[in-house]
């Protein structure tokens, strides 16, 4: 039981259904299909439109998605929807041209848009309402305005300088080259054209046709490979989720190119150290997690990429026997400085999950990456374009080379847990890199210390920066700050937050839904 006379809040309850998501419009575009009737699917896919307006540097109809969808019987569907790089796309070319890597603000680095192709596979197979009924508010929030929420304005301003930089972006994103401030108004009228035009026509009047062919010729006036035809060829794909036990859990993810199989090694080497057992703001813990952590992000950097180009399975990535083989890099007592990481560009993601009354949980991620994307916007569309194509490597023979019609190495990911057969948890921790260390620790925080949701979400994190120096938050106690120095980390204030996350916890004995939402953002969880 948390202290009522300290800053914080209770987790949400109810029995009908719940949302939570980043933003309070998103939660409340979310509760309101619901109690229209829509299914879980319906409620995220609502959510995550208005999302790609009122967060437009986090997410977007340019940007990508990935989801997990639990039915009341256990059976869970994992949906894979990121684009690809363009036909053309060769890293002998880059090579050739003096590439070192991929930049991020760069035509180079805009894949193909998966979103809208992945919700439409879900509404599909498991939409209730119309798909147009799912733009209502977003639509309504383009062209009359949002009020601009404080999170969203402490990420806006730091992106100015470089959105200065893009025709479309000055035009869409800006007002009069400046950023909006906290609590103004902020209207993007040819945005909610664009999304009039696809809830009426679907997923196929972004993928081919005017809007096709503004996202091609925006992309190659900048000397992208990007063609109508790159557009027309993308699907979202189903998939078999990849799991682990933890702490009677299974848990389960997306398989690559995600990295959801870094967080399920993660819990492996901790079910192995016994990090599980120790207190929960102990410094050990924190070590220990952060080592399990380095290990297995090392994996990823090796190792994950387009799952056709991978070298070993996930099967094998995620099995205990490969755990055993990473374990002895740990040092329980030191750091180990022989475990060496590249750095990745930030990025900005919205995560949301939504349980419904018939029994349906939807984990549900969507991304433009960078902030901003690749902070290219079409200048009559104003379709911010991702910069997933940042995350390529141009190492020769590396399995995450770019290379044409190629996905790369993602890292947005939404996460389940089964007990019993059944779902238990549905969960998810934006922040770019960050998100399998979230996911690990986030829930161990509920699986293993016995926090609510909104406990386990709140508990203080702790990342690497592109440096190797840990970025520790201020809800960390400073003797675990200390005592990870005197390990050898080396360590620092966190100048951000890290992350930010969504728990819905299905308490099937009493039948009520229990979820968590990050104060780290603007948003909250609800429910009827």
């Amino acid at each position: 039981m948390r202290r009522f006379d300290l800053p914080g809040r209770s987790p949400v309850l109810a029995e009908n259904g719940i949302a939570a998501t980043s933003h309070p419009l998103a939660t409340s575009s979310a509760i309101a299909v619901l109690r229209e009737g829509g299914s879980a699917a319906d409620a995220a896919i609502a959510a995550s439109v208005t999302l790609a307006v009122v967060e437009p540097h986090m997410t977007g109809i340019g940007g990508d998605c990935f989801a997990l969808v639990a039915e009341a019987d256990g059976q869970v569907h994992g949906l894979n929807g990121s684009g690809r790089a363009a036909a053309g796309a060769d890293a002998a070319w880059y090579r050739a041209h003096g590439f070192v890597e991929i930049p991020q603000h760069s035509a180079h680095s805009v894949t193909a848009p998966g979103a809208l192709r992945a919700w439409e596979a879900l509404h599909e197979r498991f939409g209730k309402l119309p798909f147009e009924r799912l733009f209502v508010d977003a639509i309504r929030l383009a062209e009359d305005g949002y009020p601009v929420t404080p999170r969203v304005a402490f990420d806006w301003i730091r992106q100015v300088g470089t959105l200065r930089q893009d025709e479309g972006a000055m035009r869409h994103m800006l007002v009069n080259g400046e950023a909006p401030k906290v609590f103004d108004r902020f209207a993007c009228p040819a945005l909610g054209k664009t999304l009039r035009r696809i809830a009426s026509l679907g997923a196929s009047a972004f993928y081919e046709g005017e809007l096709a062919a503004g996202i091609a010729a925006t992309v190659q006036a900048r000397g992208g490979f990007l063609t109508e035809a790159d557009l027309a060829a993308v699907a979202a794909d189903w998939v078999t989720p990849i799991s682990t036990s933890y702490g009677g859990h299974q848990v389960l993810e997306i398989p690559p190119n995600g990295q959801g199989v870094v967080a399920l090694i993660m819990m492996n080497l901790m079910t192995l150290l016994g990090s599980r057992d120790l207190p929960p703001d102990s410094t050990q813990r924190y070590h220990l997690e952060i080592e399990a952590g380095r290990v297995a992000y090392a994996v990823r950097d090796a190792m994950v990429a387009d799952p056709g180009h991978m070298t070993m399975s996930s099967a094998e990535l995620t099995s205990m026997e490969f755990a055993h083989s990473l374990a002895g890099q740990i040092d329980r007592t030191r750091r180990n400085p022989a475990i060496t990481l590249p750095a990745l560009p930030g990025s900005d993601t919205v995560y949301l999950t939504v349980a419904d009354r018939d029994g349906m949980a939807v984990s549900f991620i969507n991304s433009v990456y960078g902030s901003f994307g690749s902070q290219i916007v079409t200048p009559d569309s104003a379709i911010v374009l991702q910069n997933r194509g940042a995350c390529f490597t141009l190492a020769e023979g590396h399995p995450n080379e770019i290379g044409p019609s190629k996905r790369p190495m993602h890292t947005i990911i939404p996460a389940m847990a089964l007990r019993q057969g059944r779902p238990s948890v549905s969960f998810g921790v934006m922040g770019g890199a960050y998100q399998p260390m979230g996911h690990a620790h986030v829930f161990s925080n509920f699986a293993d210390h016995g926090m609510d949701p909104q406990q386990a979400i709140d508990h203080g994190r702790m990342f690497w920066g592109a440096d190797g120096v840990l970025d520790i938050e201020a809800g960390v106690p400073e003797a675990v700050s200390s005592g990870l120095a005197d390990l050898g980390h080396a360590v620092r204030p966190a100048a951000t937050p890290l992350g930010g996350g969504q728990m819905i916890v299905i308490n099937h004995e009493s039948g009520f839904f229990i979820a968590g939402s990050d104060p780290r953002k603007d948003g909250h969880a609800a429910g009827y």
